[in-house]
């Protein structure tokens, strides 16, 4: 089974070289009870932990099982110890926060094996059935022992091998011990025990003396028979169909561990997340904020109609000074139906003129905004009557004095009275109101609930003394024609009114998609500025996340060496570490989440923002969080899988 020539190995203590082992060979037959004695310091432990494949030798040949071990990469070995070896050492090395039947279902994480043990089986075997739920600091040294064994029987090792298995005992509890290991060589497994104990060498039946790194003696034990009843070992190609199970086991196993491991110390690891909290609830609050106000425009420059124009008088030089508005410039009646009757692509056309108005009823007076207009302005505006009916036709051309107002005037100046059929004043004109205007969001420019709407001719005759508009309301078929619509129609008033292509601007056209286009690029940069703040407390907080994972890897050194000895991997290790650093990130950030929509909820209930948190938003949020988890998760990861199985083992 065991078979090393000529092995070396030398290690350096500052200047100083070591000389561990000095040409160490032996062979070790299947079946064989094997106890490796010598004095302190004379290399017998450094020598099972090459047999062990927890060291390397510095030169010579070991095969294991006909095996060349030299050849074989750092994974070949860990799966070698895993299926061939099984390690009990002197300080029991089980890991603390678990119980005795977790501690040995350890190896099952790591392990290939078909057919491995049951730990409930094995801890009833070695007399614990009833302390199998218990921790290791609820149990006597005896028992820790008990378990480090049957965790090593777990895989159903080919050989097992024991340092100093009674070392930390009381006399009574290591007889039971080396009954157990004789009772074990006798059921067939192979038994490796180091020792400096006499009495202890006596239970095997061979003895190897070791002295100074050199082997001095090799011999039966006195009045102990050879009994030889070999473990096969598995083939490898059923080991290679079993694998899969296993990892379903080992990623179960490691996101277990590793809330256990982030519990045993609560407070660290909520200061740990507390980084990516903050950070994803500000990402999560300030998009959310973004989200509602791009959709508070779209909907406020939709309230005023779409694919709408508004033609207004420029600016005009006389004699190289600039003018506002000027007479040559002046929008009048007939310019809208110019517009409405020759420009291709334009669906309607609606005059407005207006101004500041003091509405009286009664007692109660308002000051408020006065449109005059045409009865199509309703349906570039997308505005609806709740009572009532909207400016006509007919109201135009006789210039009657009627007047639809909105829910903000009809409020303040009626209360809870239906105002249709009621004469009001507006600037001491008298008017009757014909209909209240549904109420709606805020607009772009005015609150559309607090105006008074009137005929444009009655407006401009009885209440402003004006031949002229204010402004064209041009209402495009569709979006694709806008800049067409917009171009033909300023060429149309250059005509109209005779004006050369020297003067600049003198009719001036507001697009209401530009303008929303502008508003939400300008609301995209101001969101993406202030989640980039957000995204730097992610940042913060995966700092802090490395720094924690670090001291995790230190304070953890020896268990991440006992995971070695027992099959681990350094992909296992990285993955553990890896899973842990992710578990803080992802409850950081979903405790993030949870905040942030409470923040966007509080921000639209008492400030009254529009808020808008969107799938997309938490799904970014959640990938981000999970991506700080594993940058900076991933160097303290690679730490700890790239330490050395004996060196973490030895760590202090």
């Amino acid at each position: 089974m065991i078979d090393v020539r000529d092995i070396h190995k030398t290690y350096r203590m500052g200047t100083v070289d070591v000389h561990a082992l000095r040409g160490v060979s032996l062979q070790i037959r299947p079946g064989e009870f094997v106890a490796l004695m010598g004095p302190s310091g004379s290399g017998k432990s450094t020598l099972m932990h090459i047999l062990g494949l927890l060291d390397t030798p510095d030169r010579g040949t070991y095969q294991l099982n006909g095996q060349d071990v030299s050849r074989l990469s750092d994974r070949e070995l860990a799966a070698a110890r895993a299926r061939s070896i099984g390690f009990v050492f002197q300080q029991y090395n089980l890991l603390a926060r678990v119980s005795a039947r977790e501690n040995v279902a350890l190896p099952l994480i790591y392990s290939e094996h078909p057919e491995p043990a049951s730990p409930k089986e094995l801890l009833e075997r070695v007399g614990l059935g009833d302390r199998m739920d218990h921790a290791p600091n609820k149990l006597s040294g005896g028992q820790q022992q008990r378990v480090a064994i049957a965790r090593a029987l777990v895989n159903r090792p080919l050989i097992l091998m024991a340092d100093e298995p009674t070392g930390n005992l009381d006399s009574r509890s290591a007889v039971e011990i080396l009954g157990l290991l004789r009772d074990l060589h006798a059921s067939g497994l192979t038994v490796l025990v180091v020792t400096h104990d006499p009495e202890v060498a006596t239970r095997a039946e061979r003895i190897i003396t070791i002295r100074d790194g050199r082997i001095t003696g090799d011999a039966p034990a006195a009045g102990r028979p050879h009994h030889s009843h070999p473990i096969e070992t598995p083939p490898a190609a059923e080991i290679r169909k079993k694998a899969w199970p296993r990892r379903v086991l080992e990623g179960t196993a490691m996101v277990r561990q590793a809330f256990r491991a982030l519990a045993a110390n609560k407070t660290r690891t909520f200061l740990s997340m507390l980084g990516v909290l903050i950070g994803t609830a500000a990402v999560i609050s300030v998009l959310a904020l973004g989200a509602g106000a791009k959709m508070s425009v779209v909907e406020r420059i939709g309230a005023m109609g779409a694919n709408l124009l508004v033609l207004r008088p420029g600016r005009v030089e006389a004699r190289g000074v600039a003018m506002e508005s000027g007479a040559a410039s002046r929008l009048s009646l007939a310019d809208v139906e110019a517009v409405r009757a020759e420009v291709p692509g334009v669906k309607d056309a609606a005059p407005t003129v207006g101004g500041g108005a003091q509405a009286t009823f009664g007692g109660r007076n308002w000051r408020t905004q006065i449109v005059g207009t045409s009865p199509a302005y309703a349906l570039l505006r997308n505005l609806k009557t709740a009572v009532g009916r909207f400016i006509a036709d007919e109201d135009v051309r006789t210039r009657a004095r009627v007047a639809v107002i909105g829910s903000t005037v009809s409020r303040e100046l009626f209360g809870g009275v239906n105002p249709v059929g009621q004469s009001i004043r507006v600037n001491r004109v008298a008017f009757d109101v014909i209909g209240v205007l549904t109420e709606s969001g805020t607009g772009f420019r005015f609150d559309p609930n607090d105006q008074i709407i009137i005929p444009v001719t009655t407006a401009m005759r009885r209440m402003l003394g004006r031949d002229y508009v204010d402004t064209v309301e041009i209402q495009a078929e569709n979006a694709d024609v806008l800049s067409l619509v917009q171009t033909n129609s300023v060429e149309l008033m250059r005509r109209r009114h005779r004006i050369g292509p020297d003067v600049e601007e003198p009719f001036r056209v507001f697009n209401m998609a530009d303008i929303q286009q502008t508003i939400l690029d300008t609301s995209r940069t101001l969101s993406l500025l202030l989640a980039s703040i957000g995204a730097i407390s992610l940042l913060v907080g995966g700092i802090g996340i490395m720094n924690i994972m670090l001291v995790s890897v230190t304070e953890r050194t020896r268990e991440i060496g006992i995971r070695k000895a027992i099959g681990a991997k350094r992909s296992d290790i990285l993955i553990q570490f890896l899973v842990e650093a992710m578990v803080i990130s992802i409850l950081g950030g979903g405790l993030g989440i949870a905040l942030g929509w409470g923040i966007s909820a509080a921000m639209s209930r008492f400030a009254g923002w529009a808020v808008s948190v969107t799938a997309a938003t938490v799904l970014l949020a959640c990938a981000f969080s999970a991506l700080v988890g594993i940058v900076f998760g991933l160097w303290p990861a690679q730490k700890a899988a790239r330490l050395a199985p004996i060196e973490a083992l030895r760590y202090e």
